[in-house]
């Protein structure tokens, strides 16, 4: 049955809708071409798209040409405005935007736990408040939440998380009450993560990868087919529980230590860095090791925040920690953590870049065996390169763990997260340090065991890592880990570091605030 006119006009508003957003701007001319409708046709669409407020002329496609063929059109960019949040364990970042994602403002503030659920919450949503009113807008159409965590597939609601703070699951429902008219939504951070690099970063040629984050926590997202695949509950990307070799134990239903997370989590990098004779100083310009607390981590500079991210100084000046090779007289690494020690002596074990970090137990605290890069094959080039990674606009907000399930109180809370990233970026840095080298071949060797077991069940071609050590790793990083798979898998995997820094999970965010909104102005659904 053909369909009706008003049918047939609906399927040819939404055609041409869906075009410019897009395309962008088009002149009537190409957007026949594209469309394949007749020039009365579009004609009469552009009329009535106008008329209902829904695209403009945004201006001529030629110097020289005039005339209502030369007019170009586009989306109302005014007809209704975005929101989106990066929350994080101990602060928030906010953007607003017009329909066309058009960034209008942004702002970003700690958030003092200290004070209880309800002032902290309270505090999240003045932030916002504010930032929609400097932006001079009444009230957002959409707003759009990244947060750690599971998502529950059904509700689209916050689930309960072990680690992670209450006033993050009270903040959605905090929102919708002082918003009321607006679309309120959140997502796992990491998935948005996805989102962004697949539509502006590192994934933008792939409709098929896995970014794989590394902070914290450890967590991935999937993207198949363009789509970003949650699972029958929500927790896919949940990589942190897989059981891989060198933990000295297995996970359990309660808790991820002694699966992935105790490999590649930020407590564990420092760890490692440390048995490289890699240390992490407080401030910038402060050189030399730091001095080893009593289990042989070196003492952290910087204040305590349970995030991703250096934490921010008393000023908001983001806080970075320098590196240096702690050296003997000969120029070899020390390592000085406990797991190095000779049983017989005490004596730390010299790591060279000929026998590489030792290949030691798990210690008695359970701290990871150090993976051997001997076997590794040669590293090759990756596709893409590291993109320098950019600082949150306005204060400094720490970053959570990426999936927020079971993450140990010692990595939630402890100081290893700056340095973390600290020691990864500085050793990618300048990778031709042979101690530096070796560190990054035992991460390399770490990060492989988890991608090569999700690369073995989805075979996703590509694999990014992000996260705030990721992105530190940056294109040194990616190679080595890129051949380590090749060892590992016979599926053919390109590895990229993160193009987009700090702020995928918040461009992510506004992405799809944005698709939402367009959807809901534009009167359809897909």
């Amino acid at each position: 049955m053909p369909a009706s006119p008003s049918t047939a006009r609906a399927i040819n508003d939404r055609l041409a809708l869906r075009l410019l957003q897009q395309e962008g701007p088009l002149t009537a001319g190409r957007l026949k071409e594209l469309t394949g409708l007749s020039r009365p046709s579009v004609a009469d669409l552009l009329e009535r798209l106008t008329a209902a407020g829904l695209i403009e002329v945004v201006g001529e496609s030629g110097e020289q040409r005039r005339g209502p063929n030369a007019k170009v059109y586009g989306i109302v960019a005014g007809r209704a405005h975005l929101a989106a949040l990066d929350v994080r364990t101990e602060g928030v970042a906010v953007a607003v935007s017009d329909l066309l994602g058009r960034v209008l403002t942004e702002a970003s503030a700690p958030i003092d736990t200290g004070v209880g659920t309800g002032p902290a919450v309270e505090q999240a949503v003045a932030l916002v408040e504010r930032a929609v009113k400097e932006a001079g807008v009444d009230r957002p159409h959409t707003v759009g939440i990244g947060a750690p965590g599971l998502i529950d597939p059904a509700t689209g609601e916050l689930r309960d998380s072990t680690g992670l703070p209450e006033w993050h699951r009270r903040l959605v429902a905090a929102l919708q009450e002082r918003l009321p008219e607006s679309r309120v939504s959140v997502e796992n951070e990491t998935n948005l993560a996805a989102v962004a690099e697949h539509r502006d970063g590192a994934a933008r040629d792939r409709d098929t990868f896995v970014l794989l984050w590394l902070g914290v926590g450890v967590g991935a997202a999937v993207m198949l087919d363009g789509a970003i695949r949650r699972g029958a509950s929500g927790g896919t990307g949940e990589v942190g529980f897989l059981p891989v070799p060198g933990t000295g134990g297995l996970p359990s239903a309660t808790g991820c230590d002694g699966g992935f997370h105790s490999l590649a989590c930020s407590a564990a990098v420092v760890e490692l860095a440390a048995a490289h004779g890699l240390a992490a100083g407080a401030e910038v310009g402060t050189h030399g090791p730091a001095a080893a607390t009593e289990t042989g981590v070196p003492k952290a500079g910087a204040p305590e925040k349970g995030a991703r991210e250096t934490a921010a100084s008393e000023t908001g000046a983001l806080e970075t920690a320098t590196l240096e090779a702690v050296a003997t007289e000969t120029g070899a690494p020390e390592a000085v953590t406990p797991e190095a020690v000779t049983p017989e002596t005490g004596a730390p074990e010299a790591v060279t870049p000929e026998t590489g970090p030792p290949e030691t137990a798990a210690s008695e605290t359970g701290a990871p065996e150090a993976v051997a890069p001997e076997a590794a094959a040669p590293a090759t080039a990756v596709r893409g390169t590291a993109v320098p990674e950019t600082a949150v606009r306005g204060t400094a907000v720490p970053e959570t763990a990426a999936r927020g399930t079971a993450v140990p109180e010692t990595a939630a809370r402890g100081t290893a997260v700056p340095e973390a990233a600290a020691l990864v970026r500085a050793a990618s840095a300048d990778p031709s340090v042979p101690a530096h080298a070796a560190f990054l071949d035992a991460l390399a060797d770490r990060v492989a065991l988890g991608a090569a077991a999700v690369v073995s069940v989805l075979d996703p071609g590509c694999v990014v890592l992000a996260g705030e050590n990721g992105r530190a790793g940056g294109t040194p990083l990616a190679e080595r880990v890129q051949s380590r798979l090749a060892a590992l898998s016979p599926l053919p995997t390109e590895v990229r570091p993160s193009a987009l820094g700090g702020e995928a999970v918040l461009r992510g965010a506004l992405l799809t605030a944005r698709e939402k909104a367009q959807d809901d102005v534009f009167g359809y659904r897909d």
